[in-house]
């Protein structure tokens, strides 16, 4: 940690400064000088490291005493998801009050101050508009359902933006991505988002590497999370960045949540979302698929049972559907197994038999490939409590 500082007189922005960083003498770089705080950073390898000298914090006969607290700023607009913005709030607030010491300062942020409604009603008080904080080191934008109306709003997007650019690094929960993809922040970038709108981003913003099965994806200096609580996995993540494992394992335990949740968010999208195709002899096999799981379901049996030829039927099927044959039979199996093990007591073997995939193996293969858990292990999580 910096000890010492610059002494009085140095006001120039891009002046090098002198002080002790883990009892060795460190060279900081200064960004921002202001009345209330200064910026710097010290270089270890190719990584940054940031710091905030708060003049609040007085002057000792060595110059400028540090302040190692990091400012987070939650973004919020009128409709936000208010899990998007407790859950993290709370991580922070947990990792300060176990690690001993005020690491974290969160502020909620708005395009303008005062009170902001969450789309479940409750109020929340934004202290500051975005671009007000002298430096921000990490900004968080949460979603919402009215995250698409947000888009369209320039002043919160310039806001983001520009604060964004001063920010150590830059986080969204949930449909918060789509704000950041509106500010330009991730072109060229991984991201991720909520399991039912990342579709709708790959659509309109092909420019980004959607990966939507992630709970949270790091991308250099953008963290972008799934919805809504997996803010908190985000967060928790961020901790670890800053102050190491054991911390963010302590604020793990003390919140009751994974440090490291297993599996992707598919576990937790909808079983399948295909809709109906526009021709007659698909729609026909649409439903003989799902109630045939255990039959014969291979190319040739399905294009035999459509009445086409195998090369016409994969090209008017991976047209209707957006995917190929064999995807699709798997998905559906695997929408019938997940409803087998939330509604019933049937063991493994049973449920892979009734849902085309008699072998032990196969079934487990299935569910690790789509939702990166087993079949038991999905079952212990999702199944619903049945009267004795």
């Amino acid at each position: 940690m910096l000890c010492h500082l610059v002494p009085e007189g140095v006001t120039e922005l891009d002046a090098v400064l002198t002080g002790t960083e883990d009892g060795k003498t460190a060279q900081l770089e200064v960004e921002e000088w202001g009345e209330r705080r200064a910026v710097a950073h010290t270089w270890s390898g190719r990584k940054r490291n940031r710091w905030f000298i708060d003049a609040k914090a007085g002057r000792s006969q060595h110059g400028w005493m540090p302040n190692t607290t990091r400012l987070v700023q939650l973004v919020v607009f009128e409709g936000f998801q208010l899990l998007d913005l407790s859950g993290p709030a709370d991580v922070f607030h947990a990792a300060a009050l176990l690690g001993g010491e005020p690491l974290y300062e969160v502020e909620v942020v708005a395009t303008r101050r005062g009170p902001v409604r969450a789309m479940s009603g409750l109020e929340v008080n934004a202290a500051r508009a975005l671009g007000e904080a002298d430096a921000v080191d990490t900004l968080i934008v949460t979603g919402g359902l009215t995250s698409g109306a947000a888009t369209a709003d320039t002043v919160l997007r310039d806001g983001i933006r520009e604060t964004a650019s001063r920010a150590r690094r830059v986080g969204s929960v949930c449909s918060g991505t789509f704000l950041l993809a509106e500010a330009g922040l991730l072109d060229g970038r991984r991201a991720t988002t909520h399991w039912a709108g990342s579709s709708g981003l790959i659509e309109r913003y092909p420019g980004i590497l959607v990966e939507p099965d992630r709970i949270y994806v790091r991308d250099g200096d953008i963290w972008t999370s799934a919805g809504v609580t997996a803010g908190i996995d985000l967060a928790i993540a961020m901790v670890a960045d800053d102050h190491g494992a054991d911390l963010a394992r302590e604020v793990s335990r003390w919140l009751v949540v994974y440090l490291h949740r297993p599996g992707g968010q598919s576990q937790f999208s909808a079983p399948i979302a295909a809709g109906p195709p526009r021709r007659e002899p698909l729609r026909a096999l649409q439903v003989w698929i799902e109630e045939n799981l255990a039959a014969d379901l291979t190319l040739e049996a399905l294009a035999k049972q459509a009445d086409m030829s195998t090369r016409n039927f994969s090209r008017v099927f991976a047209a209707e559907f957006g995917t190929t044959p064999a995807r699709y039979v798997e998905l559906v199996r695997l929408a019938a197994a997940r409803r087998l093990l939330e509604t019933t007591d049937y063991p493994l073997h049973r449920v892979g038999t009734t849902v085309g995939l008699p072998r032990p193996e196969t079934l487990y293969r299935t569910f690790q490939r789509q939702l990166g858990i087993s079949p038991g292990e999905y079952r212990g999580r999702f199944a619903r409590p049945r009267s004795s």
